[in-house]
């Protein structure tokens, strides 16, 4: 009888806490509160992919094809597609969706941006995708260059915000520096920014930091109920993977805490090819034992690291053993993220004196780490000492000019 009772209780509150709704509505559902309006008689474009989705995980796409009053006559894919389904790195053709046979322009690879042809049936473009709050996670870089050919050919753009997984709050990293400026690296701000999507939007319109100081005519659609200290758990939406690597709603803060090592993709691994991406640091000769003490007694604020052992399935290290160390962020509110890789390299450094990851890399991994990096300071000051203290100051050197540049156009507390 108590098993009984017990499993009705059980089934009882998973049913009531499946019917929350969340406490967050993003931008795609407070537009569609407002029946479209803004979108009304208007031809629309879509820039989205498979992290565009309401809290029943109804695609955008889906959304706007459905919607009588919307007539959507254009899709635009980034990174991995529309629907999600491009490996990372892949360029992407014109393709026509299966679902909705509206034809589908890529802006990934050999386009970066939309060209006239490519807008010429449209009035305006509607982003949607969730970001992950990283300077070289691209969709930023298509969200701002989807801006910059909006003002050259008159188009409006319609920005849907999002959370930012890392909160309003959290910022670190230096400006990019002109012979730095890529696609991972697209525009003058942190490595880590604070901001939704959105506001970003709004600080890359209004500080001149589009193409030759251009201008778009830009709306956003502003959540309800977020705040700027959330966690995504909070928001009570659901978490779609925004790209292959980054499956869980914590994936962000371990991309920043590990991807621009990862770059040396030649040297090591960081869980990529495993099930822990981003979270990891592994060789086949390091001494996990060794690098998880060394790591620990650097005593860093809201993280540990424990020996790991794993065989890729793919990547660096494919189905050999490699040794290291996982990453436990164990309070993502006071963890510095950047540090953690900084601590890797010089934990190597002190343990393998011999071992260099950036001489076992390629010219193009460590020139992809000083694009990541905004810079060449950064690695060069670095690699003196291997000390993470030499660079300290040079990556939070612009943080708190950006803190005040970008407060003018919060949307949220």
């Amino acid at each position: 009888m108590k098993t009984k009772i017990l499993f009705a209780v059980l089934l009882f509150v998973s049913i009531i806490i499946a019917g929350q709704v969340p406490k967050v509505k993003t931008g795609i559902e407070v537009l569609r509160d407002s029946d479209f309006k803004i979108l009304e008689g208007k031809k629309v474009g879509l820039v989205t992919n498979a992290s565009g989705v309401d809290h029943n995980l109804k695609s955008t796409v889906d959304i706007l094809f459905d919607a009588e009053s919307i007539n959507l006559v254009a899709l635009y894919g980034p990174e991995h597609g529309v629907r999600g389904n491009i490996e990372g790195g892949d360029a992407i053709d014109f393709y026509v969706d299966e679902f909705t046979n509206l034809p589908v322009y890529s802006l990934y690879g050999r386009t970066e941006r939309p060209n006239e042809e490519m807008l010429k049936n449209i009035d305006v473009l509607v982003y949607d995708i969730q970001d992950i709050g990283c300077r070289s996670y691209t969709f930023i870089s298509t969200m701002g260059l989807v801006m910059e050919a909006a003002a050259k050919f008159n188009k409006e753009v319609v920005v849907l915000d999002r959370p930012n997984p890392l909160g309003g709050n959290r910022i670190e990293g230096n400006y990019v520096e002109d012979e730095f400026i890529s696609f991972i690296s697209q525009f003058k701000i942190p490595y880590v920014y604070g901001l939704t999507c959105g506001e970003l939007a709004k600080v890359l319109n209004n500080e001149a930091m589009l193409e030759d100081g251009s201008k778009c005519n830009l709306t956003v659609i502003p959540m309800q109920g977020w705040k700027r200290d959330m966690t995504f758990e909070e928001t009570g939406l659901p978490w779609v993977p925004t790209s292959p690597h980054i499956p869980h709603k914590d994936s962000p803060f371990y991309y920043v805490a590990s991807g621009i090592v990862g770059e040396l993709r030649n040297a090591v691994s960081i869980g990529v090819g495993y099930t822990i991406p981003f979270q990891a640091f592994a060789a086949q000769w390091i001494d996990g034992n060794k690098l998880a003490e060394k790591m620990n007694s650097f005593k860093l604020e809201g993280v540990l690291f424990r020996p790991i052992y794993y065989k890729p399935y793919y990547a660096f290290g494919k189905e050999e053993s490699l040794f290291g160390v996982q990453i436990h962020i164990t309070n993502f509110k006071t963890v510095d993220l950047m540090q953690i890789e900084f601590r890797f390299l010089e934990a190597l450094k002190e343990l393998y004196p011999d071992r260099d990851l950036f001489e076992m890399a390629s010219r193009g991994q460590v020139a992809a780490v000083d694009k990541a990096l905004g810079t060449n300071n950064v690695r060069e000051k670095f690699i003196v000492n291997y000390k993470y203290k030499d660079v300290e100051e040079y990556l939070n050197k612009d943080v708190e000019a950006f803190r005040s540049i970008s407060k003018k156009y919060y949307l949220y507390e």
